[in-house]
């Protein structure tokens, strides 16, 4: 799909305003596995996005997954209602104590949960120098210059609400106060000021991680590497990442427009992505697995009238793109892919 603009994108989406109760439900269903799953599978969680679904809908861990990896995911999405509660109440200041307890609620009992760094941190980046972020010793005092510029900026509303959440993020990545948990922590607080100004909150996609990357690169070009410079960046020195920013708010909030209104029984979406399929059949069989999710493929083979061969490749290509999955032990089947109507 053609990349559209963010005024663009705000006017669709405004303009089918307010939307029923059961499209809010879906969209609600949809963005906690999108950006749960994207989130933590940027910092390496290896939870598969049909498993990250079945734990935060059902409560269940299907096939192999290590423990650190589900307590991670469920602590990811006990954050995300914490922040988007906290979201709702516009009157209330930003404050480092909420930070400080949302990185206690995602890191849970871990050393260091709540508290910023005591050891210096910095990351390889992949052109293979290290980049520092700002000193133990600095902090807290960059921590709290951080969020008065914040409550100041957002009370005289010369940004925008897009302008102010990338400005936040890029100015947080530079201080990394935490020792661990600073991008889950970044993109939290991203959709905490989105929400906040009554915009749709994003995702990150995974797999789009190196275009994230490389526009904080950018911005960091025109910084320097000054841990102190970052923390206090305008939003001119940050050009390469707000364009960035610019263009995934647009994407996501036009994406949340298409799947309210773009009603087709062959169109369905998955992590982020509509899927429109060539052949009615791919639907019939999704169809069929929602709701009998134990029917084999001699079954789909009758109903469909087509040969046993051409039923699974079907299947076959749907289990290679993760839209369906297939329980090892009764044969059952789950689908994955999420239909548009």
């Amino acid at each position: 799909m053609k990349q559209v603009s963010v005024k663009k994108a705000l006017q669709a989406w405004q303009g089918i305003q307010p939307i029923s109760e059961k499209d809010r439900e879906r969209l609600s269903r949809r963005f906690t596995i999108d950006y749960n799953y994207n989130s933590n599978h940027i910092e390496g969680n290896t939870l598969t996005y049909g498993q990250t679904e079945i734990l935060l809908l059902f409560g269940k861990v299907v096939g192999e997954a290590t423990v650190r990896d589900v307590q991670e995911m469920t602590a990811s999405n006990v954050g995300l209602k914490m922040m988007t509660e906290e979201a709702k109440i516009k009157d209330m200041p930003l404050t480092q104590n909420f930070i400080r307890t949302l990185h206690q609620t995602l890191l849970r009992e871990e050393c260091g949960a709540g508290q910023y760094k005591t050891r210096p941190n910095s990351v390889i980046t992949r052109y293979g120098d290290r980049f520092e972020y700002a000193a133990p010793e600095e902090t807290a005092a960059l921590m709290a210059d951080l969020v008065t510029w914040y409550n100041s900026e957002e009370e005289a509303g010369r940004l925008s609400p897009i302008e102010l959440a990338a400005l936040f993020h890029y100015r947080y990545i530079r201080i990394h106060p935490f020792e661990d948990g600073n991008g889950r922590i970044a993109r939290l607080m991203v959709n905490f000021i989105l929400s906040r100004h009554g915009l749709p909150m994003i995702v990150v996609r995974s797999r789009k991680k190196q275009d994230y990357l490389e526009a904080l690169h950018q911005a960091d070009l025109i910084v320097g590497k000054v841990p102190s410079d970052g923390a206090h960046a305008t939003i001119n020195d940050i050009a390469p990442f707000v364009q960035y920013f610019q263009g995934i708010v647009a994407n996501e909030i036009y994406h949340d427009y298409l799947f309210v209104t773009h009603k087709d029984e062959n169109v369905w979406w998955y992590d982020g992505e509509m899927i429109e399929f060539r052949t009615p059949n791919y639907a019939k069989i999704l169809r069929m697995m929602q709701t009998r999710p134990a029917l084999t493929q001699e079954d789909m083979r009758d109903e469909l009238g087509i040969s046993l061969t051409a039923v699974r490749k079907l299947v076959g290509q749907l289990t290679e793109k993760n839209y369906v999955e297939r329980n090892t032990k009764d044969g059952s089947w789950r689908v994955i892919i999420t239909p548009s109507a």
